[in-house]
């Protein structure tokens, strides 16, 4: 009867195939506790917002490459949170809505622009092209929808629009899919519906803005 050496290393893997699968749990655990940190930093004023976008955006494009390499092990980040008992609340909220803290809440970064207002312009028109389209998927949909409600609130006063509310209502939907999961026709109607709406409410709040200036 073989004999268990309490000196002895317990070794995680037996081939190089698996010693790479948990290096890269490893380097996605370690990106989930970086990010609930920051997070934590953030609120309490322990960085400032010029600080804080950049490494949460990074972060958040980190834990996105990172899902995709190990989407085989890893069914769902609660999944994975829960398997090694990570209790790290902020980080997974922040990976849920897909974007920044200062993006979600709407920092009120500055005067809009005509060079502002053309992007978001841009952004929602393609967004609406793509559900035209009938594009479905995740990885079609998130990309452009991430880039639309990031330019979205920039502008001041968009956190009491009704449209950046439900925009980030539909990334975190988004962000809970795998990235070939598709919405269904009736969740492509609605999001459509909510994206005109908001369009029409960015155009009548500049307009609102300027006759006030």
């Amino acid at each position: 009867m073989a004999t268990l050496s309490l000196d002895e290393e317990v070794r995680l893997f037996t081939n190089n195939s698996e010693r790479e699968k948990y290096n890269l749990l490893g380097t996605l655990y370690g990106i989930i506790v970086a990010l609930d940190y920051l997070e934590r930093a953030y609120v309490r004023d322990a960085i400032t917002a010029a600080q804080y976008s950049p490494a949460c955006t990074r972060l958040l494009s980190q834990y996105m490459t990172m899902l995709k390499l190990v989407k085989d092990s890893v069914p769902s980040i609660e999944q994975f949170m829960s398997r090694y008992r990570m209790d790290n609340p902020a980080a997974l909220h922040r990976i849920r809505v897909g974007v920044p803290a200062t993006v979600e809440h709407s920092s009120e970064a500055g005067p809009e622009t005509g060079k502002w207002i053309a992007e978001t312009t841009q952004n929602f028109i393609t967004f609406m092209d793509a559900l035209k389209l009938r594009l479905r998927a995740k990885d079609q949909l998130h990309p452009i929808l991430q880039e639309l409600v990031t330019g979205y609130a920039r502008f001041k006063g968009s956190k009491d629009w009704e449209g950046r509310s439900k925009m980030v209502s539909w990334l975190i939907t988004l962000n809970s899919m795998k990235a070939s999961e598709e919405i269904t026709d009736e969740q492509s109607r609605q999001l459509s519906f909510d994206v005109e709406h908001a369009y029409a409410e960015f155009f009548r709040s500049l307009s609102g803005s300027k006759e006030r200036s």
